[in-house]
């Protein structure tokens, strides 16, 4: 299971540590999810999922101020007493009376806060999550950003993949990761692909070798993560099998579940990978506006054997 360490997201979120005395070193995040505790600051503690990160805002600061000192205590005492809570956010730069801080140290539970507005600060928090403790899977492959399109090239090793990519790159395109990509669901319609920190901005080529992209062609060239819009899978050509040659049907490969339209393309001498992968990429781009070229030439065969017909 994927998790986040708390420090991660402290220094990720620029949160400040109110409670320095508690240890936070081991402190986990296992859930995208977050919790507004205002159902359990009344005292309605049915289905509290204390495994996410709990976020105070205005309203549940007001109410807390509100609050007689016995039913602090209680409800505090109650709240605390669920141990995988990771930690309280608190926003607007509010700040925990001495009780709410003095239970919270007492059961190890660390408390943050952050000058930001509760709405914003938790749709920052909820999307960097997503992201991080997404469903991820490693493959084979080179993921470069093609005017907007994020390109996942696959194919057998040493069929061509990184000298495509080193092509679109000095073409003006940018590259995400070479030989190995990380792929994550963040969501049921999207992947986000994203490079090893071991391997990010490198690639290499054989009888030559690993190729700092960054530093040769400039901070332009590179990009940390990219949505995953179309799959190429080049293979060496088979003068026996039949390829697409019209594109009216798309063909799809899975990840994670996602289904990503996937273009298989036959590798022979004198085919310049780089310009197909463009021309790939903006033909899934005008697709994507409304616009199928090969719907446009099968309507106009169909209207040119209409009027033949007519003709007749």
């Amino acid at each position: 299971m994927a998790t986040v360490s708390l420090k991660n997201i402290i220094q990720k979120m620029n949160l400040k540590n109110l409670t320095p005395e508690v240890d936070i070193t081991g402190v986990k995040i296992t859930k995208p999810d977050i919790n507004r505790p205002a159902m359990q600051l009344a005292g309605f503690f049915d289905h509290f999922d204390s495994a996410r990160v709990e976020i105070i805002g205005f309203v549940e600061y007001s109410y807390m101020e509100k609050m007689e000192e016995q039913t602090k205590e209680r409800i505090y005492n109650e709240f605390f007493s669920y141990e995988d809570i990771p930690c309280v956010i608190y926003c607007r730069d509010m700040e925990p009376d001495d009780l709410f801080r003095q239970i919270a140290v007492s059961h190890n539970v660390p408390i943050l806060n952050t000058s930001k507005a509760t709405s914003d600060f938790m749709a920052e928090i909820i999307r960097w999550l997503n992201v991080k403790l997404a469903p991820c899977i490693s493959i084979h492959g080179v993921l470069v950003d093609v005017y907007g399109e994020g390109v996942l090239i696959t194919g057998e090793s040493g069929i061509g993949k990184s000298e495509a990519a080193l092509e679109l790159i000095k073409r003006g395109h940018r590259l995400i990761t070479d030989d190995v990509v990380e792929i994550r669901k963040v969501s049921d319609d999207t992947l986000v692909g994203s490079a090893p920190d071991i391997t990010k901005h490198f690639i290499e080529l054989r009888g030559i070798g690993i190729v700092d992209v960054k530093a040769l062609f400039g901070a332009s060239s590179v990009e940390e993560t990219q949505n995953i819009d179309l799959a190429i899978r080049l293979e060496d050509w088979d003068k026996d099998k039949d390829y697409d040659r019209l594109g009216l049907e798309e063909e799809y490969t899975e990840y994670l579940g996602n289904k990503v339209v996937c273009h298989s393309i036959p590798i022979r001498p004198g085919r310049n990978l780089a310009v197909i992968c463009e021309t790939a990429a903006v033909n899934h781009r005008q697709k994507k506006m409304g616009y199928n070229a090969a719907q446009e030439l099968y309507k106009r065969v169909q209207e040119n054997m209409n009027r033949k017909g007519e003709d007749e």
